[in-house]
């Protein structure tokens, strides 16, 4: 530790995000906070919660939040671990019938509105000490495990900037709208054991195997890549947004001025981009002062939500004559990247911009509507010179013809540019990859009065 600095270290390698937080969770002696948008019943959500209930049983005081809007049919994990005497669990934004499909079904839609604002920060917390922040949910997407995997990035925090995640967890934790899993579901839990059991024993198996060292000190240690910083701060939402009792775009009025104040270039990673006339306004003034503009999003075939790319698609024309700098990531994944899994689909899921050689932030943020106005959203921003040239730098290599297109306007035409699975250069003038029904969904969305829900 360095006094009064955060040391931050950008995580990039899926197996490092799923290794550096079973390492988090095994490293703490005193208290594991976490709140996450999704938390999946897979291989690594499984793994991983084994990690927290064996924290709990070494006596950690172990709180976990959760969105409510995570997939599961029943309470009975959550039940359960709510049962253990260390572990307590609250859902956010949750709904009131909770053993009936059907019911739930029908609630979701009576309170349409009110259901549409989710919690979508994700940390890690160890002990108010470390904490990890990014755009990481929990699941086999997000560590290489799956056939289709997302790319992502996460900070690994120490210091104040932990301390700062801890209190954002605090304000989330105590807030009106996070409700206990016993106020909400009193039924007699079941037996943890089962529920934590690997769904497929030998993946799991392989995915233990990714963790390199025996310790988060080891690791911090052999990875050599953490930054000392006074200029580092842990920003989110409040959870009032979620209720509708604050102004809705809090964050965006902290990085919009940060955005804005770019002399030379802006670059951002967004999975799901639709700028809006906001954005596209400061876009618009930034070009006017010569300051060049670069974002990649995901094609496509590469969304894992179609109909937000048809939002985007009603900006893509004006944007290109504005003179911003496009690129799509390509579904595929180049060849030397293909994890031990088998898996060769790949999806954006990074939350990220720097600003100049000055400035970075990453984050749980996307440049869409459901960002700004809706979700509770949360991120680090930081001034840290090598640190933002790392940011610089893998987004240099995402944007490469080997894993993006570049898109283009020629007589008023979209062009892709990109290499194909065998390595050439190709112009697609079509959405590359792209199947019937993902290119009807994103068509019909730009022709509806959707996009603030996008």
């Amino acid at each position: 530790m360095k006094a009064g600095k955060s040391g931050l270290q950008l995580i990039a390698d899926n197996y490092d995000a799923f290794a550096v937080r079973a390492l988090a969770a095994r490293s703490a002696m005193l208290s594991l906070d976490m709140m996450y948008y999704l938390w999946r019943d897979d291989n690594t959500g499984r793994l991983l919660l084994r990690e927290v209930v064996r924290a709990a049983d070494r006596g950690v005081k172990v709180r976990l939040l959760l969105d409510d809007i995570n997939p599961r049919s029943t309470d009975a994990t959550y039940l359960a671990l709510d049962g253990h005497p260390n572990i307590q669990l609250r859902l956010f934004n949750a709904t009131g019938m909770r053993n009936s499909r059907v019911l739930r079904a029908l609630e979701l839609v009576a309170r349409m509105f009110a259901m549409t604002r989710r919690m979508h920060n994700k940390a890690w917390i160890v002990d108010g000490k470390v904490a990890i922040v990014g755009g990481r949910n929990i699941g086999d997407a997000y560590f290489d495990a799956a056939e289709t995997n997302f790319r992502d990035l996460d900070l690994l925090l120490l210091g104040p900037a932990a301390e700062q995640t801890r209190a954002i967890f605090e304000r989330f934790w105590t807030c009106s709208v996070a409700d206990p899993i016993r106020r909400l579901n009193n039924a007699k839990a079941r037996k943890l054991g089962p529920l934590l059991a690997p769904i497929d024993g030998e993946a799991s198996s392989r995915m233990l195997e990714t963790i390199k060292h025996e310790s988060l000190d080891a690791y911090i240690a052999a990875t050599s890549s953490m930054h000392w910083t006074h200029g580092a701060r842990v920003i989110s939402d409040p959870p009032e947004k979620v209720a509708g009792n604050r102004r809705r775009n809090w964050l965006m009025h902290e990085l919009l001025p940060v955005i804005e104040a770019a002399r030379h270039h802006v670059e951002v990673v967004s999975p799901y981009f639709i700028p809006g006339r906001r954005g596209t306004k400061a876009f618009r003034r930034l070009i006017a002062r010569k300051v060049k503009i670069s974002v990649l999003t995901n094609s496509l075939a590469a969304t894992d939500v179609a109909a937000v790319h048809g939002g985007y698609a009603n900006y893509r024309r004006r944007l290109l004559r504005l003179g911003v700098e496009l690129f799509e990531l390509q579904r595929f994944r180049p060849k030397e990247q293909i994890s031990v899994f088998g898996s060769k689909g790949a999806s954006l899921h990074t939350k990220a911009f720097s600003v100049d050689d000055r400035v970075g932030f990453v984050g749980s943020f996307n440049f869409d509507p459901r960002s700004v106005s809706l979700n509770s959203e949360m991120g680090v921003l930081f001034e840290d010179a090598a640190l933002v040239t790392k940011l610089r730098e893998r987004f240099e290599s995402e944007k490469s013809p080997e894993t993006s297109f570049r898109v283009v306007l020629r007589g008023g035409r979209l062009h892709w540019i990109g290499n194909d699975e065998n390595d050439r250069l190709q112009d697609y003038v079509h959405e590359p990859g792209a199947g019937i029904l993902r290119r009807l969904i994103a068509t019909v969305v730009r022709f509806l009065p959707l996009e603030s829900q996008l």
